[in-house]
């Protein structure tokens, strides 16, 4: 009987710090880059901003503002897919949850530039990335080559 009670006792204690670290880990949401336009609301929340869309012709634009003054700009294709994100402003925005899928890719070709002082620019078959900056003045963009709408080019992403 003393033996059942402590394996119980001993469940109980690892559920219940299972329990704790999923309550207190936060949570992660589905990235933009190449995601649908449902992930704008996820990108939102997560990074705690406010959010404006300025539907166009040809793409939709979905502008989240922080209170710090950073912007993240999301463009949505008329089929409802996230092609590109563009960032400025006095901090770096979670590049990790804007390019999702994408971001391993971005680290590894990141890391392979001799330099690392000079802007990043990754230009990969699949992904572009151009992202400089300093202190309080960062700006970037990485879009998708293959899911830019017919006439639209990658200087409109902005």
């Amino acid at each position: 009987m003393i033996g059942y009670i402590r394996r119980a006792g001993k469940l109980f204690a690892a559920l219940t710090a299972l329990s704790l670290t999923l309550l207190v880990a936060p949570p992660r949401a589905e990235a933009a880059l190449g995601g649908t336009e449902a992930t704008v609301r996820a990108d939102q929340t997560q990074m705690s901003m406010t959010l404006r869309t300025m539907p166009a012709a040809r793409f939709t634009v979905h502008e989240l503002r922080a209170p710090s003054g950073s912007t993240v700009r999301e463009y949505v294709s008329p089929t409802g897919t996230v092609f590109g994100v563009a960032w400025q402003g006095p901090s770096m925005p979670d590049l990790r949850q804007l390019l999702g899928v994408y971001f391993d890719q971005y680290v590894d070709a990141a890391a392979a530039r001799r330099t690392r002082r000079a802007p990043v620019l990754v230009e990969l078959p699949g992904l572009v990335v151009h992202s400089s900056g300093h202190m309080r003045a960062f700006a970037g963009k990485a879009y998708l080559p293959q899911g830019l709408p017919p006439g639209v080019t990658a200087q409109e992403i902005q």
